[in-house]
């Protein structure tokens, strides 16, 4: 079993496919060259996107602003998947046009979760006692 992969131990030519991928997705979708009504209407961030080691898959993880209509955006993304890959090909180039796979970005969920927590009372309290 391979160890869990970690931005360290990714290579250097996948992050940089990678962010070329995202910034190509995010000017595609910026000027609205998609024809789609669900994603006219909403402003969406691409924040990350992963390649695998053979540079033919792209995982991208998405944020509508806001958190609007997360489940009509996927939509919409998966449904111009086609256009987008063509796209995204024409403006990075590799050897291999890579597959798009869109997936909703929990990083920031998480985060507010974990603010939340940590903004708890009882927590708050524990906290302020390890300062002293």
């Amino acid at each position: 079993m391979r160890p869990a992969e970690t931005p360290e131990t990714r290579s250097v030519r996948l992050l940089r496919v990678g962010e070329q991928v995202r910034h190509a997705l995010s000017d595609i979708l910026m000027r609205g060259d998609v024809h789609d009504d669900t994603l006219a209407k909403h402003a969406v961030t691409i924040t990350e996107v992963r390649m695998s080691p053979d540079l033919r898959h792209a995982t991208c993880f998405v944020k509508p602003l806001l958190g609007k209509d997360e489940e009509a955006v996927l939509k919409a993304l998966r449904t111009n998947t086609a256009y987008l890959q063509r796209e995204v090909a024409g403006r990075v180039q590799t050897r291999y046009a890579a597959k798009l796979k869109f997936l909703s970005d929990e990083s920031f969920d998480e985060g507010s979760h974990i603010d939340s927590l940590l903004r708890a009372p009882h927590v708050a309290q524990d906290l302020a006692s390890d300062d002293d």
